[in-house]
């Protein structure tokens, strides 16, 4: 009689992850919000951003954003114009809730589920923020937008992503600019600027290059935490750099 034999469970393929990154920091400025026009929220601009993040949760990949306010005031600029900067910097935080709330509308009309999280208790329109609320936002697929900066003056929106990233434990800070990536200089402004694929943190603050403010640059370098900086209106450029795709400029240690 033959001896049966026991064959062993064969165990399931796992499905290929597609995204290099599974919790990103997207920090996007208050002019990327404006578009072609001079002042405000174009809302053609906008829903091109909700389309490109909606593409990249698609991949599973947990995002949170960090949006600035300078298409509607800047802080600095008005502080040297002779308002009180505090005054400024708080006129200012409530700018980037308008630009937070614009571009919540605009993923929940591509079915994102979308939270707004303030630095600044504004209990009718968004939640305070929390981080372990925040966290448990992202682990469920939620996009999470953090408004009101770090609710502090003299604090730019630039540190305020280097914070939350960290605090969210994010991998890596998307800095979305108006050009490609890093260069030696303004390449609008000089031809001969070079571009830079990637470069040190330290090389960023040695060279004062304008990427982001050197407290945010000094806070990453701290922490190990990486910055892509990439041309926002590119095509598929985020779901590019989550996939693992080289896009832009890359800094870190």
């Amino acid at each position: 009689m033959a001896k049966a034999v026991s064959k062993k469970p064969v165990a399931a393929k796992k499905a290929p992850k597609t995204a290099r990154y599974s919790r990103i920091l997207l920090k996007l400025s208050g002019e990327a919000l404006m578009g072609e026009t001079g002042f405000g929220v174009c809302p053609d601009t906008v829903d091109f951003i909700a389309r490109e993040i909606k593409n990249t949760v698609a991949h599973k990949t947990q995002i949170a954003v960090v949006i600035g306010g300078g298409n509607i005031f800047r802080g600095i600029e008005a502080a040297t114009s002779g308002m009180e900067r505090v005054s400024a910097d708080y006129m200012g935080m409530l700018a980037t809730t308008i630009n937070a709330l614009a571009l919540q509308n605009a993923l929940e009309r591509h079915d994102i589920e979308t939270r707004v999280q303030s630095a600044i208790e504004m209990n009718e329109i968004c939640e305070p923020y929390i981080r372990r609320k925040a966290v448990r936002h992202l682990e469920k697929g939620r996009v999470v937008i953090f408004a009101a900066g770090t609710g502090n003056p003299y604090f730019t929106t630039d540190t305020a992503a280097a914070l939350r990233a960290m605090e969210m434990n994010a991998e890596i800070i998307l800095k979305a600019t108006k050009v490609d990536g890093v260069y030696t200089s303004d390449p609008v402004k000089h031809k001969g600027a070079r571009k830079f694929s990637t470069i040190r943190y330290i090389d960023v603050l040695k060279r004062g290059l304008h990427v982001m403010d050197s407290t945010a640059i000094s806070l990453c370098m701290d922490n190990e935490l990486p910055i892509m900086v990439f041309n926002l209106m590119g095509k598929g450029n985020i779901r590019n750099i989550v996939t693992g795709k080289r896009v832009g400029t890359y800094i870190g240690a």
